[in-house]
């Protein structure tokens, strides 16, 4: 997960190239460019979030869970699914100032506030019926755009007079924080909220960790196999579209006509991706994890700690007002640095999990999020 992440991230730390507007991908790019671009399109742009939020809507339920099981009442075990969903949403305000406007900490608390308000204690039919319709709103969205990309033709685009501002282009700090500050503004809500992928993806989370679906995965075979087939073959089939329409397919269409096309097969997708780790998971649980399983296994349990270092690695050597790498790059060789970036993340975990400490930002959050009284031990509330 924390790889496609980086690498969905990569293109908005580097500047000075020509773009439709709508991302941040080089429309003049060579071709390795090219090759680069059909794999973030098809399979990795819009797919990596919902995965995440998938995730981290299935730990909202597994906290909740192991804080009743070790005694706290439903009243705290909601309070501190509270305290932790308000300190992210502190830690991404701090972390887009600081480094990376397209945060997505925050936007993740804030959903977290909402569903846990609305949701964490509704049956799963009132679950599933407004996961439902947060989908059928999305696929809705998608069929719409396109039809009115087919009725506007060539006159209805007008992403030639607009242009994503790039923080990463400033070549002073201090103007790359406004920057970054209005760009975590549009991401915690739009992705947060308006983009209704991530909202979506979280209650589906919700149903499949009360059912148990990923720790008991050979009890869920068939569904896990289902999902993974039909998500990941339908996000695929939709990011080919937007590829296609990225490299001039589609000529008389505007260059908005597929992007919430592009969303709700992300979903698709990423719920894919989700079933396929499960397997996976599940397979190695069988087989022993051997170094790889471990090694992943390390950057899991310090997903924040992994995920804010990737910013600690990319922002200052990308950017125009630390080392102006993300000038020189092109976009092949910064998907190079992504991995690189990941892998180091790698190491780091794994040399945290050899010492037997944990990541740096997770203790924070917990410190933070915990009562003084459950400081001591690993997971209870204590009255």
């Amino acid at each position: 997960m924390l790889l496609l992440i980086a690498l969905a991230n990569m293109p908005w730390h580097l500047f000075g190239l020509t773009t439709d507007g709508l991302s941040m991908h080089d429309v003049e790019g060579g071709p390795l460019d090219r090759v680069w671009q059909a794999v973030a399109l098809i399979a990795i742009d819009g797919r990596s979030y919902p995965l995440f939020a998938f995730l981290f809507g299935y730990g909202i339920v597994q906290l909740h869970r192991r804080q009743i099981d070790a005694g706290a009442t439903p009243q705290e075990a909601r309070s501190l699914l509270r305290r932790r969903h308000w300190w992210m949403l502190a830690f991404g305000l701090v972390h887009a100032l600081l480094l990376w406007g397209g945060d997505i900490i925050g936007a993740y608390g804030l959903v977290g506030l909402i569903v846990c308000w609305l949701f964490l204690d509704r049956r799963d039919r009132t679950i599933a019926i407004w996961a439902g319709v947060l989908g059928g709103l999305l696929v809705l969205g998608g069929a719409s755009s396109i039809i009115g990309g087919l009725f506007a033709g060539p006159a209805g685009d007008a992403s030639g007079g607009f242009a994503i501002p790039s923080a990463a282009g400033q070549e002073s700090y201090s103007a790359s924080v406004g920057i970054r500050a209005g760009m975590w503004v549009v991401v915690l809500l739009g992705q947060g909220l308006l983009g209704l992928a991530v909202p979506a993806a979280v209650l589906l989370a919700l149903l499949a960790a009360r059912h148990r679906v990923l720790e008991r995965a050979a009890d869920h075979r068939r569904l896990l196999i289902g999902t993974a087939a039909l998500g990941i073959a339908a996000g695929w089939a939709g990011g080919a579209v937007v590829f296609a329409h990225f490299v001039g397919a589609f000529p008389d269409l505007p260059s908005w006509t597929f992007q919430m096309l592009g969303t709700a097969t992300g979903l698709a997708g990423g719920l894919g991706y989700a079933a396929a780790f499960g397997l996976l998971g599940s397979a190695w649980q069988r087989r022993g994890l051997g170094p790889i399983g471990r090694s992943l296994a390390a950057v899991g349990k310090r997903s924040m700690t992994s995920y804010l270092l990737q910013s600690l690695l990319f922002a200052p050597v990308l950017s125009a007002w630390g080392l102006g790498l993300g000038g020189v790059l092109a976009e092949w060789q910064g998907a190079l640095y992504a991995v690189a970036v990941w892998l180091v993340t790698v190491v780091v975990a794994v040399l945290l999990e050899r010492s037997g400490r944990r990541g740096p930002f997770e203790v924070l959050l917990r410190r933070l999020a915990y009562p003084r009284t459950a400081q001591t031990t690993p997971t209870a509330v204590r009255r």
